[in-house]
């Protein structure tokens, strides 16, 4: 019998705390690793693989599209992106789409529009609102945005130009912009995944529509994580019955092929114009087919109601199982996109996780973060439960609170 084979990567930049497992291949919600180990995805490539793995739809397509054309430049027009364009267009409301390759850049996009909207209208030095506890990514002018210092720290000077406050408190908002015309756009995420699996009130989010629209701000909002019918609607805003002005997507749009959209509506969809932006490997023919193909499957197998349904089962059943339970301060978030926080650092758990056999992460330092694909069964979410739940209670007993 051959030896077990070692997940390592010594010639790769140790970027990543990985944990101690290099996976082989995957189906549906599961996954194998190099050693035939089975886990149960909770993670989705976190909040990526919208349609699990090897979805026997989706590979099909990618492998005729690999065998037609994977790239042309931007020179050129890319059917597909104009039809993954209208598409996420008429699912949103919005009118024109930009396509790039993360959330990073879709992130990054959004903060020159806004810039840009600024200088348009004269204002020499404008400033974006972003919220405390956010995360939009780790380029200089996202991690600007970004408000957690950990990340931050080594990078420094950040970019000027932003306006921090707290989410959900639109008195904090308003007190923090008195007094500065040069204001001219809000910038957050309806959940904020990185930052705990924190929701923004549906009342907040219509505040903050009605504020935009009296001040002429862009109301910008970062659906890359909690987009895409990750929580029973496809946008997250949507439960707040608005529509944003720019609307940053990532993650679960391709289910794994790397892809960023920003949407915009009309205030902002002509700001750029020629040689404003750009990118080489944006809107290339492979990820726009994966695009369309992912919307079109979400459609036919239901998904994003499914999501909401399975996530409210998932949900209720951790809350019960939990309820009571000394150091679990809450679970929270919506659909498929679930926190569990506890009242310690927890990173230890996804590798005890691991270990039986469930893939997740914690975030914000003691959030257990569960966001699994779109196509999760109600048997498999109550196998998450099963698996989890004993983890969870276990630690708790063996780590005191600080």
């Amino acid at each position: 019998m051959s030896a077990p084979a070692e997940a390592a990567s010594p010639h790769t930049m140790n970027t990543y705390a990985r944990l101690p497992v290099a996976m082989e291949r995957g189906a549906g919600c599961r996954l194998w690793d190099v050693n035939g180990n089975r886990y149960l995805d909770a993670l989705a490539g976190i909040a990526v693989n919208t349609l699990g793995h090897a979805h026997p739809k989706l590979v099909p397509a990618l492998q005729e599209q690999v065998g037609k054309l994977i790239h042309c430049c931007n020179y050129y027009h890319v059917p597909d992106a104009e039809r993954l364009a209208a598409k996420l267009a008429a699912l949103s409301g919005m009118t024109n789409v930009f396509f790039c390759n993360s959330g990073l850049e879709a992130n990054e996009a959004a903060l020159k529009l806004a810039r840009k909207y600024g200088h348009d209208k004269g204002i020499a030095n404008p400033q974006i609102v972003v919220c405390e506890k956010a995360f939009h990514g780790r380029s200089i002018a996202t991690l600007s945005a970004t408000a957690n210092p950990k990340v931050q720290k080594g990078f420094e000077p950040l970019l000027p130009g932003f306006i921090r406050v707290p989410l959900n408190d639109i008195e904090a908002l308003k007190k923090a912009t008195d007094g500065h015309p040069d204001v001219v756009a809000v910038f957050f995420e309806t959940i904020q995944g990185e930052g705990g699996v924190n929701p923004a009130r549906a009342e907040y989010l219509r505040q903050l529509r009605q504020l935009c629209d009296e001040r002429g701000w862009l109301m910008m909002i970062d659906e890359v994580q909690c987009g895409m019918g990750r929580t029973g609607k496809w946008f997250a805003h949507q439960w707040a019955g608005i529509t944003p002005d720019v609307m940053p997507l990532a993650k679960g749009l391709a289910s794994g092929v790397p892809v960023g959209a920003v949407v915009a509506g009309p205030r902002a969809a002509h700001i750029f114009q020629p040689g404003n932006h750009g990118t080489t490997f944006g809107g290339n023919p492979l990820a726009m087919r994966a695009g369309v193909e992912t919307i079109r499957i979400m459609e036919e197998e239901g998904l994003v109601a499914h999501a909401g349904e399975v996530g409210a089962h998932l949900k209720e059943a951790l809350q019960t199982a939990l309820g009571g339970t000394a150091g679990v301060k809450e679970v929270r978030g919506q659909g498929l996109l679930i926190g569990i926080e506890l009242d310690r650092p927890c990173g230890a758990l996804a590798l005890r996780a691991l270990q039986a056999g469930l893939l997740i992460s914690v975030t914000a330092e003691r959030v257990v973060r569960l966001a699994p694909p779109l196509i999760l069964t109600q048997a498999e979410a109550d196998e998450i439960v099963s698996i989890l739940v004993p983890l969870i209670k276990t630690f708790l007993k063996e780590k005191a609170a600080p």
